[in-house]
């Protein structure tokens, strides 16, 4: 099942009044998740204009404001790839119901499309012109084996791989804005992320409040008016 932010927040205020309750000045995941609903709310405006550009990097933002790291030691955000895998493997590992899985199970055809795609597949662009679409091909293949064995981490985790190249390519300037050749890429990959980062909060929602969830990258700050 889907919610809607509005349901979603509806069902996490219990839980943001008592954690800021605690933490008067905003409670780290009461922030995550505020962030989080703002992002896709923007991501949803992007949608009903058929921006899916700005859609899929909204939806992504989204995702980051629930797994972004501080690194105390660096003083900068940690490295994305590393953050983004260990918050899935978190999540997945609170989700008691299988609300995940059964998302999973629910939306095979959505990602199986996604997985279909070479396009998103690193490999692809490793060698294009000779053995790209065998190497494309095989990441498939996997997806289907992991749906059959049920391993949802290694699925999720492969799955939002191919996810974040696209974004990547987006927020590096390897695509153009509104480009003919990645318009189905984006259309599936939003579908998907649109509906797993929502997937997400609901498992906080129900078995995530009380985690620590790490040192939130640039915390709000509001100085005195003199």
């Amino acid at each position: 099942m889907s919610h809607t932010i509005r349901e979603l927040r509806r069902m996490w205020k219990p839980h943001k009044e008592r954690l800021n309750a605690l933490i008067p000045e905003g409670h780290p995941t009461c922030i995550r998740f505020h962030r989080a609903c703002s992002w896709l709310i923007r991501g949803e405006s992007a949608l009903a204009s058929n921006d899916l550009d700005v859609a899929l990097l909204s939806q992504w933002v989204a995702f980051n404001a629930l797994y972004g790291q501080w690194d105390a030691e660096r003083r900068e955000p940690k490295p994305d790839i590393a953050t983004w895998r260990e918050y899935l493997f978190r999540i997945l590992k609170l989700d008691r119901e299988q609300h995940l899985g059964s998302l999973l199970q629910n939306k095979r055809p959505l990602v199986l499309t996604v997985f279909r795609n070479k396009f998103l597949s690193r490999h692809f662009w490793q060698d294009p012109c000779e053995n790209g679409d065998q190497r494309a091909s095989k990441a498939l293949r996997s997806a289907t084996n992991w749906y059959e064995d049920a391993r949802w981490n290694r699925l999720l985790e492969a799955l939002f791989e191919r996810i974040y190249f696209l974004r990547c390519q987006l927020a590096h300037g390897a695509a153009t804005y509104e480009s003919d050749l990645n318009r189905s890429a984006l259309k599936y990959c939003s579908m998907t992320l649109n509906q797993f980062v929502r997937g997400f909060l609901y498992v906080m929602i129900h078995h995530g409040a009380d985690e620590d969830w790490g040192s939130m990258c640039y915390p709000p700050i509001h100085e005195k008016v003199s």
